[in-house]
């Protein structure tokens, strides 16, 4: 082994051992949106990304039927959100479309299903160690969805800035290098788009944080079933998962990533 890849397995290893530390929620409640909403507030008011009103931190999009907003709880704090979007030619609701419309129309006409993770907010008062495994463990939410839907691409909009985490992580394919004035946004944004079911062992294997088995999917995402009440917190299987064959070659991205 590499002196380069012998520090990619370590940072691999260390974001596992985080995941250990973490829980997902499904935010189903009002309660729990006042948290989201509130996490929100100080992840968007820490970089000026938009106004600060109650219909930019809990908008209609969070109540869509094909929109899933989680928690991410490290040592039971809230850490991190996201609001994942299952895009269909038939539901074409999403985060990213409300800027990139006919962008994603584009997609969604050639028959192409997507899943669009938005509204991404992180405690601004982390720091160490938690500052660089916050994406991986908050993205890990997108790979799960990509996975159980079966989708033919996940989206990201993003700042152009930080497009090159998405292109290395997850070998994005960028669609709009940057487009100004993004209406209630206070930053240019970037379109790009990963490829899914052709990375998916690839990235597993470089990556297994992102891994999960398909019973914890299916707590994620399944309806609610009132005769199987719904854990409150779901706990990753990514060890569990470990079951990709080994990668040849490939550096893994050990450096500050981010998304905007």
């Amino acid at each position: 082994m590499d002196a380069l890849s012998g520090v990619a397995s370590q940072f691999s290893e260390r974001l596992l051992t985080l995941l250990d530390r973490v829980e997902y929620r499904r935010v189903e409640t009002g309660e729990d949106m006042e948290d989201i909403a509130r996490l929100r507030y100080r992840a968007y008011k820490a970089v000026d990304l938009m106004p600060l009103t109650g219909s930019t931190l809990v908008d209609p999009l969070d109540f869509d039927d094909h929109a899933f907003v989680f928690g991410i709880y490290l040592d039971e704090r809230l850490i991190s959100t996201v609001r994942v979007h299952h895009v269909t030619p038939e539901h074409r609701a999403s985060t990213a479309g409300v800027i990139f419309g006919q962008e994603i129309d584009d997609l969604l006409d050639r028959g192409l299903t997507l899943i669009d993770p938005g509204r991404f907010a992180a405690d601004p008062d982390m720091d160490g160690e938690e500052v660089v495994a916050v994406p991986y463990l908050t993205l890990r939410v997108a790979c799960m969805a990509s996975e159980y839907f079966d989708v033919d691409g996940c989206l990201t909009a993003c700042r152009p800035r930080h497009a090159a985490f998405y292109r290395r992580t997850f070998a994005a394919e960028t669609l709009v290098a940057c487009r100004k004035n993004l209406g209630i946004y206070n930053a240019d944004g970037a379109l790009l788009m990963a490829r899914v079911r052709e990375i998916r062992s690839w990235l597993y294997t470089r990556y297994p944080v992102f891994d999960s088995r398909l019973f914890e999917q299916r707590m994620m995402f399944e309806p609610d079933d009132p005769a199987t009440p719904r854990p409150i917190t779901i706990k990753p299987t990514a060890r569990l998962a470990r079951r990709r064959p080994a990668l040849v070659g490939g550096a893994v991205e050990t450096g500050r990533g981010w998304f905007g």
